[in-house]
């Protein structure tokens, strides 16, 4: 699995969680489970992650679909 975002914001993680789904990337968001031990305040970021294989598939579809700026290098 690599790590193709990490972001506070869950809107930009629910938005890119349903493209991913749609284009039936498969995908994990982790750490999402951290927000209980730190009160919920939104300080630990959560990590979007994919698998080897569809990395690149995956950063071309967030890129074309102007998720670009969000992405992991």
């Amino acid at each position: 699995m690599q790590e193709l975002l990490r972001s506070n914001d869950l809107v930009l993680i629910s938005a890119v969680d349903a493209l991913l789904s749609a284009a039936g990337i498969e995908h994990q968001v982790a750490d999402s489970h951290m927000s209980a031990l730190e009160g919920s305040i939104g300080l630990l970021p959560r990590r979007l992650l994919v698998d080897d294989a569809d990395h690149r598939r995956a950063r071309a579809l967030l890129a074309e679909a102007g998720f670009g700026h969000v992405l992991v290098d």
